[in-house]
């Protein structure tokens, strides 16, 4: 009985090391604006509830203390690399608010974005906050919650950690975030290319006139009227490039 006890304790352990890792990082759940007990909280019920059926894959309790050290070990990295990689994704935000940040004048506008501790610019703050409310809000929160849990039928339990898939797995979500993050931001990009051109002209036929503080809040609003047209539509492209990444660690 105690020895069964201790391995079903040991199974939890196991079980919560590597989705406690992934709940510690992901976009909304792992912000750092989310007290760490409460992550913690979650993490240990999704383990209870969502790892049942995974303590029979748990081996025995090692015997020598570096096969711990090695198995656990392995889970975390397991669990911070699903985590990372689903952040390095919620970044595509962040890339595409920084560009239209510069389209339209609002690059040294920066205050505090919640979702990474630290300053950004106005309109990647703002995207950045709009996602995480859409990922509660659509239910994509309980897709990581799945993805953590079923991340053990790509990764079985107490295998290798596969450093070369990861690192192929980390070089594509990179680039594939920047794709997304600049196809959001296109429009403005044509924009400010046209917009600035136009201003180029004008300043070259007027020279009198100081025709780059004219057209700034010209530039300003007008960014603000086709961010305001546009942004349903990059919201909801943003979301469904966020689900099918996610889903690829779902099975």
């Amino acid at each position: 009985m105690e020895e069964m006890l201790s391995q079903q304790i040991f199974a939890y352990m196991v079980v919560f090391t590597r989705v406690g890792a992934v709940l510690m990082v992901v976009p909304g759940i792992g912000d750092r604006t989310v007290p760490v007990r409460f992550r913690l909280l979650l993490a240990l019920l999704v383990a209870l509830t969502g790892g049942m059926t995974i303590f029979a894959q748990v081996p025995a309790i090692p015997d020598q203390p570096i096969e711990l050290v090695r198995l656990l070990g392995g889970e975390a990295i397991i669990g911070l690399a699903i985590g990372i990689l689903v952040r390095v994704a919620f970044m595509s935000l962040h890339v595409a608010g920084t560009i239209i940040s510069f389209q339209t004048s609002l690059a040294y506008a920066r205050n505090f974005d919640p979702t990474q501790g630290s300053q950004g610019s106005v309109i990647g703050s703002f995207l950045a906050i709009l996602g995480v409310t859409l990922i509660f809000v659509t239910n994509l929160h309980h897709l990581m919650i799945a993805a953590a849990v079923n991340s053990y039928n790509i990764f079985p339990l107490g295998g290798t950690v596969p450093i070369a898939d990861l690192t192929t797995l980390a070089l594509s979500t990179v680039s594939k975030a920047f794709m997304v993050g600049i196809q959001m931001s296109a429009p403005f990009i044509v924009y400010g290319l046209v917009f600035y051109l136009a201003i180029g002209i004008l300043a070259k036929l007027i020279p009198q006139v100081q025709i780059f503080f004219v057209a700034m809040p010209a530039n300003i609003i007008a960014g603000f009227l086709i961010l305001a047209l546009l942004l349903s539509s990059l919201m909801m492209w943003f979301i469904a490039y966020y689900e099918d990444f996610i889903m690829q660690f779902v099975g």
